[in-house]
């Protein structure tokens, strides 16, 4: 498959000194856990033993009983011929852990065994993974627990085959602050801009390379959302009543198709009386925060001030949400939306469709993200820190001006001097304004 940065923090867990918690990888379905998981653990380990919750069922009720390891460690080399348990040489890999709860709750003799390493994945751990009536416990204390994410940009040019001295040359532009040559320009605005379309989960990913058909692209991620909106009706086992169940899971499909139509206004804030006549905030929150806990949105703040701390700053109930996958998200507008942007033609979803990949982009370097809005029209696209400093980031389909940081910059009272104009222009400084291009977004 493709290169992934996450290996870097396999290997920092595989080589942390003292007692050995269990590694826990958590994310979206299709975004390249079991293959990295066990690509990991085949270069670094003798052994691997690894069990599919979802694949196998007798492995499942294994853990039914007692977890005590010696006896789980022979009922699964019953189940799974030709695996071997050589102390503190094998790793055993749970994968789609959320399937069997109980496997989860095993972690915590492991560890204290000691014996086995252990690593454990699956999609909607943050929710059914920490169902209580289904298991004997969540194991805390023994969990290193790391998020994968889609691909970002850079993995994305290494999947394409670009050259870690183009990705090094790109850096040292934007460092110096120095134009990228004109060629190597168009050739990085083509590619984000494919990226933009395919997005960043690995399977998507491999087949646009393999076919460079964006019909077979738009398919597979109808397919994908699809599949998620089967999820969500799936795991919706936390509450007690079924009818309670039903009325979260309309809530949350109510907000999850919203998502392009409050991307489209002018003004992104999301508008819960746009879901129902009388939506409020209370009503649609959980269902938000379910969105958020499944891994494929982003919510972007409103601050009341631009200062530190912005966490302390932010607005709770006003903020915009933003798709995780930039690929999902153009795949839920028109059909034809992946051919305008590669040709140009962005029309009415422009802004909402840059805004949503360099929330993507931030998201995927674990930045929360925030934006400032003033009922007087005054609006940031994104206040965050770059290298320690709070900066302003403005995003621009097209050249635009940036009047409202213009704006900000000059106010002593705002605790800021410095902008960042995103946009297809070269490197470019005037004052304390910086213009790079959309794919140097990567480097913030």
């Amino acid at each position: 498959m493709y290169k992934r940065k996450i290996v870097s923090e396999f290997e920092a867990w595989k080589n942390s000194s003292g007692k050995k918690k269990a590694l826990v990888v958590k994310g979206l379905r299709q975004i390249g856990k079991t293959y990295s998981v066990r690509e990991f653990a085949k270069e670094n380990y003798e052994n691997v033993v690894y069990v599919n919750f979802k694949e196998n069922e007798g492995a499942k009720k294994i853990f039914d009983s007692d977890l005590n390891v010696d006896r789980i460690i022979v009922d699964l080399s019953a189940v799974l011929p030709g695996s071997h348990f050589v102390p503190n040489k094998t790793v055993i890999i749970f994968d789609e852990v959320q399937e069997c709860a109980n496997a989860r709750s095993s972690i915590k003799p492991f560890c204290e065994d000691g014996r086995f390493d252990v690593i454990a994945t699956g999609s909607l751990l943050g929710i059914k993974g920490y169902n209580k009536k289904k298991s004997k416990g969540v194991p805390t204390g023994f969990e290193r627990i790391v998020y994968m994410k889609p691909m970002d940009f850079e993995e994305f040019l290494w999947a394409k085959g670009i050259s870690e001295e183009v990705i090094a040359y790109l850096r040292e532009c934007f460092e110096k602050k120095i134009p990228v040559s004109e060629a190597t320009h168009k050739a990085m605005l083509r590619y984000f801009k494919e990226y933009i379309c395919v997005g960043g989960l690995p399977y998507i990913v491999d087949r646009f390379i393999s076919t460079n058909d964006m019909n077979v692209v738009w398919q597979e991620q109808h397919d994908i959302l699809e599949e998620y909106k089967d999820d969500f009706g799936k795991h919706l086992d936390e509450n007690e009543e079924e009818e309670v169940d039903l009325s979260l899971l309309g809530r949350i499909n109510r907000v999850f198709d919203s998502i392009p139509a409050q991307l489209a206004k002018e003004n992104k804030k999301f508008v819960f009386s746009a879901l129902e006549k009388k939506g409020r905030a209370e009503k649609y929150l959980p269902a938000i925060q379910w969105l958020c806990d499944f891994g494929v949105i982003n919510l972007c703040h409103n601050l009341s001030a631009i200062s530190d701390p912005l966490e302390g700053n932010k607005i709770d109930n006003v903020f915009k949400i933003y798709m995780q996958d930039s690929g999902l998200f153009v795949s839920m507008l028109d059909r034809d939306s992946a051919a305008k942007i590669l040709s140009g033609d962005l029309g009415f979803y422009k802004g909402a469709i840059f805004e949503n990949i360099i929330a993507d982009c931030f998201s995927k370097q674990d930045r929360k993200l925030y934006y400032f809005h003033k009922d007087t029209g005054l609006e940031i696209d994104f206040v965050s820190k770059v290298q320690g400093k709070i900066s302003l980031i403005e995003v621009k389909a097209t050249t635009g001006n940036t009047k409202s940081a213009n704006t900000v910059l000059k106010n002593p009272q705002y605790e800021v001097n410095l902008c960042y104009k995103l946009s297809e222009n070269n490197v470019g400084i005037a004052e304390n304004r910086i213009t790079i291009p959309y794919y140097m977004a990567m480097f913030l």
